[in-house]
């Protein structure tokens, strides 16, 4: 089953042991962008999401979407 983005960073910062707070200072972003991304907000600075990733070792990046045969 895949997980959404702001379930993603709220189990990996709940693994780690760490606050919404402590999450913002470690990663360089804003405590209300934590609050954001962790609600699932649809319009978050990519750049910004990739910050609070490196603490977990990823990134976002494009996938693909559909059947295989649907390639572009």
């Amino acid at each position: 089953m895949e997980k959404s983005l702001s379930g993603f960073v709220k189990e990996m910062r709940k693994q780690f042991g760490l606050t919404q707070v402590d999450l913002a200072e470690k990663s360089g972003v804003g405590l209300r962008f934590v609050r954001e991304l962790e609600q699932g907000k649809t319009t978050l600075r990519l750049d910004k999401v990739n910050q609070v990733l490196a603490l977990f070792g990823r990134q976002v990046g494009a996938v693909r979407i559909g059947n295989e045969e649907d390639k572009a």
